[in-house]
């Protein structure tokens, strides 16, 4: 659900950006039915999760989640990491957000057809509606939760989670800057063909 952060992962190959974006709509063995330079793509993103879930910054970040919404901790900390990357974009890429997200978009629409009929509803409704960009405010925080919650199968205590975010800002961004640079170095490695740093 941390798509911007999956995109400016990828660095600039088009079928990454793609991949890393929509990695979380691909179940299964890869490359599956995919083509294999976005079966890549979703590899890569399946790898910096599991860098993430282990990387000591992110832990904390979850343990900063009250007991009431600690079962979807990881769930809100990908999407306060997102938060805190758009609101600080020029701090980490010399194109404007606005201009990225346009980019990433056009990836996504020029290989919608080389992905899942499911995933294209959502895809299409990114762009349109411009989720990226809104991960700028808290109130596109505010409302990607709401959103979520609603289309879950049960209930669940996301709606309202950026309360979580406001009562420990500092925390969440000092744990974000601990982490980007490492996953950073963790993806240089994993596209030269390591199996990536570990977590310091």
């Amino acid at each position: 659900m941390n798509f911007l952060a999956h995109a400016l992962l990828a660095g600039d190959d088009p079928a990454l950006i793609v991949g890393g974006v929509v990695g979380d709509w691909i179940k299964g063995t890869l490359p599956g039915a995919l083509p294999a330079d976005l079966a890549r793509g979703v590899a890569l993103h399946r790898a910096i999760d599991v860098f993430a879930e282990t990387h000591p910054a992110f832990c904390r970040s979850r343990t900063r989640v009250s007991a009431s919404r600690r079962r979807y901790a990881g769930v809100l900390v990908d999407i306060f990491y997102d938060h805190l990357l758009a609101r600080d974009w020029t701090d980490h890429h010399g194109a404007s957000l606005e201009g990225y997200c346009a980019h990433v978009y056009d990836h996504i629409g020029g290989r919608l057809h080389d992905l899942p009929p499911s995933a294209r509803p959502a895809l299409s409704m990114m762009a349109r509606e411009g989720w990226l960009q809104s991960y700028t405010r808290i109130e596109g925080i505010a409302d990607v939760l709401a959103r979520m919650s609603r289309r879950a199968r049960q209930p669940n205590p996301l709606e309202a989670g950026e309360r979580e975010f406001i009562a420990d800002e500092a925390g969440f961004a000092s744990d974000f800057g601990g982490w980007l640079p490492e996953a950073q170095a963790f993806v240089r490695d994993w596209l030269r063909g390591g199996v990536g740093r570990q977590p310091a």
